[in-house]
């Protein structure tokens, strides 16, 4: 492997790559094999395999994986004219959730990888205005996109078989289907009984050996932890390695992004960050790609203001932060007779996607992807906590039995759902909470359309249809509720042809500034049907060929 390089930060390097998730990880590996210099900021740890543990209290309870809520606190309000609070402690999740470290997010996702589908890029077109939203088209189509998404497939890792209303695919899977389990045979049961098409899930964590990588050895720990195999398909464990072996690569990490500043000409020349011992540098650059997630992508935009850019970078149209999108979900929750074992193995194995496109027949928009899992209850701590059956005794001789029968024989069945973009959602600059650095906090501003919701609970009840068609002894709804936050962060930098109502252009480029490119999910125009990641990834493959090309055209 080449030596890390370590570049001065007064010499300009080609790229700097800002964060290093889902997104960040493939521009770092993608450019610096292209043959650039680049500096990745990572404002997390360096983690490595050997460093996850499978410690519930450390990784779900106190979010070790994430920043401390107390040095990195968010607000959060319903809507524009409400005043937004911190969320009091122990209730749950950030509003805006995701991993802080080397790999971000994609170290601790489920690995659920979903292919849009063409219908998606062009729904607005087939569907008309929807009132009160910015329901728009994609401004490229699937096929356009799916030869990104195979090497999604092959260079990332993705296990799995295609489905009967699988969008068309130019290669097969690279490694076949993880095996099924309990969870996965009674969806098939259940959804078959009703005359539904179940299908393989496909999954970013490999079944065989792929790339130099290990196949998954069923530990269970994949929701919310990192993988101690390099089994799952992080940026970690599949992109960042690849980047470094180049020899053009630094990852600098502890290194919070405080501000974009430009030259005369209006060209990114420096990336101002405090590094890991709070002490302020600058990066000088040629360009710049933001990758920081949809709700630290936009802050950071919006904190780089200046005379040129009095609102915020690139953010002439007035839309950084605009259209915030998180996939609206059900979940339902059942018990069975026989022993599941669901603690075993990865979160999902099948999935139904029947109800994925919209119909007008139902009187509102939307459609999703069911999937079956254990969700949290895999774990013993969570299913102590949450995992009886509402009614039934927490607490004494009855509650130790059903947790006994329990915990091995329980379920759940999800629903993944579309959500409307509409610009009174948003990520914003709160104008009283500040983080630890004195930078204005994470503002969340979000509520649901009421569609999303109808859609939320339409599915859920074909969850509950194919639990009861399955035979389950027990099952119980969670109540669909407006959203006060998710890990999927969609939106905000939107995508577009129209410099009025988008961010960055087809490419990524930002409209105003020739230099900066923002690939995350922030660029998403629609939400998709609840399982974002694959196509994140798909669209950084493309914008880093495009950036590539620019960049030895001189066009950068």
């Amino acid at each position: 492997m080449a030596a890390n390089p370590t570049y001065p930060t007064r010499e300009a390097v080609d790229f700097v790559v800002i964060g290093s998730g889902a997104a960040g990880g493939v521009m770092a590996r993608e450019l610096s094999v292209a043959g650039f210099n680049v500096v990745v900021l990572e404002q997390g740890p360096y983690r490595k395999a050997q460093d996850f543990t499978h410690d519930e209290i450390g990784v779900v309870m106190q979010g070790e994986l994430s920043l401390n809520p107390n040095d990195h606190p968010q607000t959060f309000r319903a809507r524009p004219e409400l005043k937004a609070e911190v969320p009091p402690q122990g209730s749950g999740l950030p509003p805006a959730w995701y991993a802080a470290g080397v790999g971000g997010s994609s170290v601790h996702f489920t690995g659920n990888y979903w292919r849009f589908r063409p219908v998606d890029f062009k729904e607005r077109s087939l569907l008309g205005e929807i009132e009160g939203t910015s329901f728009a088209d994609w401004p490229l189509t699937y096929e356009e996109l799916e030869p990104y998404y195979t090497r999604v497939d092959w260079e990332i890792g993705v296990s799995g078989a295609p489905g009967p209303f699988d969008a068309p695919r130019s290669r097969p899977y690279p490694v076949p289907p993880l095996p099924i389990k309990s969870s996965g045979a009674i969806l098939e049961r259940g959804a078959k009984a009703l005359g539904l098409h179940p299908q393989v899930a496909p999954m970013a964590i490999l079944s065989k050996p792929h790339n130099g990588r290990p196949a998954c050895i069923h530990c269970g720990f994949c929701l919310g932890f990192g993988c101690e195999m390099n089994a799952k398909s992080s940026t970690l464990a599949a992109m960042i390695p690849q980047a470094e072996a180049t020899g053009r690569c630094e990852i600098r990490t502890g290194c919070t992004v405080m501000r974009l500043e430009h030259d005369d000409r209006g060209r990114i020349r420096d990336v101002v960050y405090l590094d890991e011992n709070g002490v302020e540098q600058a990066q000088r650059t040629r360009a710049a790609v933001l990758s920081a997630n949809g709700a630290e992508s936009a802050r950071l935009l919006l904190l780089s203001q200046s005379a040129k850019h009095p609102d915020g970078m690139a953010n002439g149209s007035g839309m950084v932060g605009k259209n915030l999108m998180f996939n609206a979900h059900s979940a339902t929750h059942a018990w069975f007779e026989e022993p599941l074992n669901e603690f075993k193995s990865v979160q999902c194995t099948r999935i139904v996607m029947d109800f994925y496109e919209t119909d007008t027949k139902r009187g509102f928009y939307g459609g999703g992807g069911i999937d079956a899992r254990p969700l949290v209850n895999s774990w013993p701590i969570l299913f102590a906590m949450g995992g009886i059956a509402p009614g039934l005794p927490t607490w004494g001789a009855e509650y130790k039995r059903l947790m006994e029968r329990y915990f091995t024989r329980n379920m759940s069945v999800l629903g993944n759902c579309t959500s409307l973009a509409m610009e009174r959602n948003s990520i914003s600059l709160d104008p009283e909470v500040k983080d630890v650095f004195g930078r204005p906090a994470v503002r969340v501003t979000y509520e649901d359309h009421p569609d999303d919701l109808a859609t939320a609970r339409f599915m859920q009840d074909q969850a509950v249809a194919i639990l009861e068609a399955a035979g389950a002894e027990r099952l119980w709804r969670d109540e669909v509720t407006p959203s006060t936050g998710g890990p999927h962060l969609l939106g905000t930098c939107r995508m577009g042809n129209d410099p009025n109502s988008s961010v960055v252009d087809r490419y990524h480029r930002a409209h105003e500034v020739p230099n900066l490119f923002v690939v995350d999910g922030s660029n998403f125009v629609t939400s998709g049907r609840g399982q974002p990641t694959m196509t994140i990834q798909a669209l950084a493959f493309r914008a880093a060929e495009h950036m590539t090309r620019a960049a030895r055209a001189g066009e950068v």
